[in-house]
């Protein structure tokens, strides 16, 4: 899909493109999602030099990503999209600042491009030129980095208090593989969110250099706000990483006291029932003379010892603290 963006009324105003259509050549914003062969090559006539191409774009050296040809910008980051889901994904997105106009190009939706379409269409977005359009979706995708990076931080907190909760004396009772699982879908999140953020860090260095001299005051010192925002969440993406492992270390902890309290209790039970055992085999021989079948007490001898040497080694386990 191709839709572009042109100066209405003080803000911007999108509008598709069907394909073989021509393309306004005032058009401030490009937008390719999914772009057809077709909706690239007609993109590239426009701006007279070729767009990346999407194995381009994955290729991971910073020189592939970050570059300066025929006069324009280009710049791979990547962009966290499906937060809110099971399944979060990065994808690379590609930013090109060429001919006073920005190109993206994309294939994934991610929901700060959906907030900025819309906020275009609202007449939200002020912007006349190409570095302050991109600058103003920049601040869209930071602002949602920091919306998800809270989101985690608290669910984080909630698993914390779930795993440490001491009301709860009965650990067997709790579902610690419910929250290994959340425990790892949070830390899977938080690593794509810390990809991201590496890679938006870059690219705003990167456009900070590539724009020194052509942007206005304004826009520079808007790049190194944002610079800074992503580094700031960069490094509180850090402590809730750090945070996450420190989690699981401590519910797989848990988890292997429980299995040793478990085992104790197994152990000591085998204990306490060992001698009556012994005393209940050694009466249970098949031998012609044993001295106590005679005795009319003998049962009774036989069921008192049984019960002594059960409470004796129960007694002394208690005592030691074992039980």
């Amino acid at each position: 899909m191709l839709k572009t963006y042109q100066l209405q009324n003080g803000g911007l105003k999108g509008t598709e493109v069907l394909e073989g259509a021509p393309i306004d050549g005032q058009s401030l914003w490009i937008d390719l999602f999914n772009p057809t062969m077709a909706e690239r090559r007609a993109v590239d006539a426009l701006l007279g030099m070729e767009l990346p191409t999407r194995a381009d774009m994955e290729e991971i050296e910073v020189s592939s990503r970050l570059y300066t040809e025929d006069g324009g910008v280009f710049m791979t980051a990547l962009v966290l999209s499906n937060a809110e889901s099971e399944r979060p994904t990065a994808d690379v997105v590609t930013f090109v600042l060429a001919r006073d106009k920005l190109i993206t190009i994309r294939y994934i939706d991610p929901q700060p491009f959906r907030t900025f379409a819309a906020r275009c269409e609202r007449s939200m977005v002020i912007a006349p030129k190409a570095e302050g359009v991109l600058n103003a979706l920049l601040d869209v995708i930071v602002d949602r980095m920091a919306d998800v990076l809270e989101r985690v931080g608290s669910d984080v907190e909630a698993i914390s208090r779930e795993i440490f909760d001491s009301g709860d004396v009965h650990i067997g009772r709790r579902d610690f593989q419910g929250v290994l699982r959340r425990l790892g879908a949070k830390h899977d999140l938080t690593g794509k969110m810390r990809e991201c953020l590496l890679t938006l860090n870059r690219m705003m260095s990167f456009l900070a250099t590539a724009i020194d001299t052509k942007a206005t005051k304004e826009a520079r010192a808007h790049v190194k706000t944002l610079t800074r925002d992503a580094q700031s969440l960069l490094d509180h993406s850090s402590f809730i990483a750090g945070k996450l492992s420190y989690l699981q270390d401590a519910t797989l902890g848990l988890i292997n006291n429980e299995q040793n309290n478990i085992i104790k209790i197994m152990s000591v039970a085998a204990m306490v029932f060992l001698p009556p055992t012994l005393i209940a085999s050694i009466y249970g021989m098949n031998f012609r003379y044993l001295p106590e079948l005679d005795w009319p007490f003998g049962y009774v001898y036989s069921l008192v010892l049984m019960v002594i040497s059960a409470v004796v080694p129960y007694i002394w386990f208690k005592r030691r603290g074992w039980l």
